[in-house]
């Protein structure tokens, strides 16, 4: 079935070459690489700049990738795991700025999703930890469950006091009684 498939394209069913229609022997043509020595050239030059790169970021303790000016990412490690479930989990429970608005925010189901993560991985990890990351991630659920609890009870009681509407623009963190849709609500 000439012209409905590109060039060099082989048709299975057939077992054949398919030929582009503007291929008048039925053959298709075959691509055309021309390398000079120019190209060589600055291929090489190229080749030889990305290596003494390579050479300097790491004879100055940077990766070799990274890019200069930016932050360095931080080694993979079980700290840097626990880091990863425990800051969106601070987060939302108020107790750092969220970084795109600059205002604490309110979500205790987001935050409660975050600690369960946590929890689960105690639990998965039981027995395969050393006794100081067993210890470290024990301490971390436990600040973080009591953070929870104290959020929870504050927010219920500011409802019940009236500081808090509920029914406000903007909505409070579901998950709370009287909690709006998203489940976020900043902090004013």
């Amino acid at each position: 079935m000439p012209g409905i498939f590109p060039a060099g394209i082989r048709n299975y069913r057939e077992g054949t070459d398919v030929a582009d229609a503007s291929e008048p022997s039925g053959q298709p043509e075959q691509p055309k690489l021309i390398i000079d020595d120019d190209w060589k050239a600055e291929a090489q030059k190229e080749k030889e700049r990305l290596s003494s790169e390579s050479q300097a970021a790491s004879a100055s303790g940077g990766d070799p990738g990274s890019v200069p000016g930016q932050p360095q990412m931080p080694e993979a490690s079980f700290d840097e795991l626990l880091r990863t479930f425990a800051m969106p989990a601070l987060m939302y429970l108020g107790q750092i700025p969220d970084p795109q608005s600059g205002k604490a925010v309110v979500a205790p189901d987001i935050a409660k999703l975050h600690i369960d993560l946590l929890g689960v991985l105690e639990e998965k990890t039981k027995g395969n930890l050393s006794e100081e990351e067993s210890s470290v991630l024990t301490r971390t659920l436990s600040e973080l469950r009591m953070a929870y609890v104290e959020i929870v009870k504050a927010v219920e009681q500011a409802i019940a006091e009236g500081k808090i509407d509920p029914n406000a623009p903007g909505g409070m963190p579901s998950g709370i009684p009287g909690g709006g849709p998203g489940g976020v609500g900043p902090i004013a």
